[in-house]
């Protein structure tokens, strides 16, 4: 079973196989601007936007760390299921600022790879149990910061799986030749 990682075009075989690519791909230090786009998919003009939004911080000496790459690839993921507004506000709850990375509770990159973990679990009937092992190596550097993490995971499951719930109902539709009218409105 390939596997195409949440917000990268990257596939794995399972979500160890996920984990150990992910963080296999700093294994020389940080990534350049193409690298990042070509794992993500997304075109560079959208992640230096996000950079003079506030969304995420500058890479230092033009080189991407795992934690940005991480938040790059959870807001991308995000974004096929909730407006930037509500991504934002989710990142800072567990983050503070977004272009502060001194005020995290945890690194984005661990955040993606504990997301990871969960997103490619059966998380039914016990979620709780699935958070409690996924979670297995953050330790919270303030009282409630676990809380806040495993949150603001559940939010990013939901979101995720509701993405990908209706790209499954768009492509049921096109099969059965009931694609979207684009012409509304227009010859009226």
């Amino acid at each position: 079973m390939n596997w195409t990682l949440p917000g990268t075009v990257l596939t794995a075989d399972s979500p160890q196989a996920a984990e150990a690519l992910f963080s296999s791909l700093f294994a020389a230090g940080g990534l350049v601007l193409s690298q990042v786009c070509q794992i993500t998919g997304l075109e560079p003009h959208t992640v230096q936007n996000w950079i003079k939004r506030g969304f995420l911080t500058p890479p230092e000496k033009k080189k991407y760390n795992r934690r940005q790459l991480g938040r790059i690839a959870i807001i991308h993921m995000l974004k096929a299921a909730l407006p930037m507004e509500s991504i934002c506000r989710l990142l800072s709850y567990v983050n503070g600022s977004l272009a502060d990375e001194s005020d995290d509770i945890i690194d984005d990159g661990l955040l993606y790879l504990i997301f990871l973990r969960l997103a490619g679990t059966n998380l039914y009937p016990d979620f709780a149990a699935a958070l409690d092992a996924a979670m297995a190596d953050y330790r919270a550097p303030t009282p409630g910061a676990r809380e806040r993490v495993a949150a603001a995971l559940e939010i990013m499951l939901i979101a995720w799986h509701s993405s990908r719930l209706k790209q499954q109902a768009e492509e049921k539709m096109q099969a059965l030749g009931l694609q979207p009218d684009t012409q509304k409105g227009k010859n009226r």
